[in-house]
């Protein structure tokens, strides 16, 4: 490693501690298969005063997902033989059902069953294993968009790869994992950790902040293809060793993983195989996040630079950033221009998507557009054309109204505006019947509060947030999953006399389910 390499590098891995402040952490960085970085810092348990060493086992969570497709492949040279598997634990569908491609790509369009979940009312943390994910799975009745068509991140596509992998081969996941893939990589001590209640080696994810104070995180979720890998920074960089060292075979199993993958019309599309397919500092990147509560982890490589970097947190602090930080250093890559600074935009406001049927809220934050739509609020820079957009996400005025594109979703639309004052006579309460779920409304003094119960229970009631018209969100900000599903929209329909009738309800994980006004 050359000085000018090695002096951005070292200064980036003193700061990560105090830039990205929790518990503990560790983070690697290799180029041509040697390891430039291999460190960890902190508490892998504070209250025990475990240390965090590259040899601390950590929950990878959702980095799984390219393993369950690599044993898919590994398995199966065609992964569409499993296609009936797939559509035989979908016995309720009422549409043609996706195939194992779609479940590998995030195309199934399925609703991802974690937000599902807080639909049917559970508590947020309840326990969560294989009897309710087999329920929520098989008790599917429609899809929010057509097979192939869409992108949206979906968990039980994994963990529907996961179970019919066992099937097929009289095999458990564990075992598949360790003889098929951790075997071969070297990954000496990485294993299955579907249980989230305790690592074996005391290791704990923590809740809060810095200023908040940092609290051991309780998660009772059994995880499998979806996001249960557990795995030490040493079994991770044999990994990455792995993929150097085979990357010019095409056979292997990373050229396999990262191949080109396309949507039903042919557009190329961002992810597949339990890959991200994206571009930074102008490189291709391929890579992965993973979380829960209390996780953090990211893991990418850079092929035409054969570099890897992977980050572990046991904190909610952005290992996604941290993995950028790292790379930049390693790149000697400058860093970003501040944007122009420009008039805020006339088209700022809220509208609704009407694919989706998610509200799309402009405004004006740091000086960059901030558009909640997904699960999290996106960062839009204001360009000289009059659009603002990011790599991922364009928001374009033209003749016709405002539209947003999404390429990596495979989508572009027209969004329509919502105006006036957010109405308030929708109390009441409210019925599913694809999901046997309600909604509840409540007028509490004066201030609107909204719940969901199911199945599952009765979640807590949340202080609802006007947006406009007949529009209003339904935060939800802690869920079974790492991150909340993101602000569920209420978009209230009435009939011609101006009765509320009921209300389309949304995320970006889970759309266009329809309560209909029982009380």
């Amino acid at each position: 490693m050359t000085d000018l390499v090695a002096g951005p590098l070292d200064r980036c891995v003193e700061a990560l501690p105090r830039r990205y402040p929790g518990p503990g952490g560790a983070v690697a960085v290799l180029r041509d298969g040697e390891v430039l970085v291999r460190h960890a810092w902190g508490f892998a348990n504070t209250a025990r005063r475990i240390p965090f060493t590259p040899r601390t086992l950590f929950r990878m969570c959702s980095i799984t997902k390219q393993f369950t497709s690599g044993l898919v492949l590994d398995a199966f040279a065609d992964p569409t033989v499993l296609d009936a598997d797939v559509a035989r634990r979908l016995p309720l569908l009422q549409e043609a059902p996706p195939g194992a491609l779609h479940l590998c790509h995030n195309q199934s369009g399925l609703r991802d069953y974690w937000a599902v979940a807080m639909l049917l009312g559970s508590p947020i943390e309840a326990p969560f294993g294989d009897t309710e994910a087999a329920r929520l799975i098989g008790a599917t009745h429609s899809l929010h968009f057509t097979p192939g068509t869409r992108y949206s991140y979906v968990n039980q596509n994994f963990r529907i790869l996961s179970d019919i992998l066992e099937d097929r081969t009289g095999r458990g996941f564990a075992e598949l994992l360790r003889t098929r893939i951790f075997d071969r990589a070297g990954m000496e001590t990485a294993f299955l950790a579907a249980d989230t209640r305790a690592m074996p080696d005391g290791t704990e994810g923590y809740e809060g902040s810095q200023a908040s104070g940092f609290r051991a995180a309780e998660n009772r979720i059994l995880w499998t293809g979806d996001a249960g890998l557990g795995a030490s920074l040493d079994d991770m960089i044999a990994w990455e060793r792995h993929i150097d060292a085979t990357r010019d075979d095409p056979a292997s199993l990373h050229a396999r993983l990262s191949a080109p993958v396309a949507f039903a019309d042919g557009a190329p599309a961002p992810y597949g195989f339990g890959l991200g397919r994206g571009v930074e500092f102008a490189r291709q990147v391929f890579g992965h996040g993973g979380a829960l509560r209390g996780w953090r982890s990211h893991r990418l490589y850079v092929p035409a630079e054969r570099i890897s970097v992977v980050v572990m947190f046991n904190h909610l602090s952005d290992a996604h950033g941290a993995a950028l930080d790292l790379l930049g250093a390693v790149l000697g890559a400058p860093a970003p221009a501040a944007a122009p600074m420009l008039p805020d935009p006339a088209w700022l406001g809220a509208y609704i998507e009407p694919e989706t049927g998610i509200a799309a809220r402009l405004d004006m934050a740091g000086g960059a557009v901030r558009l909640r739509f997904g699960h999290s609020g996106e960062r839009l820079v204001p360009l000289p054309d009059g659009s603002a957009g990011t790599g991922r996400t364009r928001v374009i005025p033209r003749a016709d109204g405002q539209w947003m594109e999404r390429p990596q979703e495979n989508q572009a639309s027209r969004l329509m505006p919502l105006r006036g004052p957010a109405a308030t006579d929708i109390a009441g309460n409210y019925r599913c019947a694809e999901l046997d779920a309600t909604l509840t409304v409540v007028d509490a003094g004066g201030t609107l509060y909204g719940g969901f119960a199911g199945a599952l229970g009765q979640g807590q009631m949340e202080l609802l947030d006007p947006i406009a018209g007949d529009a209003w969100a339904l935060p939800c900000p802690r869920a079974l999953d790492h991150t909340p599903p993101g602000d569920w929209t209420l978009h209230f329909t009435r009939d011609a006399g101006g009765a509320v009738t009921g209300v389309q309800l949304g995320c970006w994980l889970a759309r266009r389910l329809r309560y209909d006004r029982v009380g």
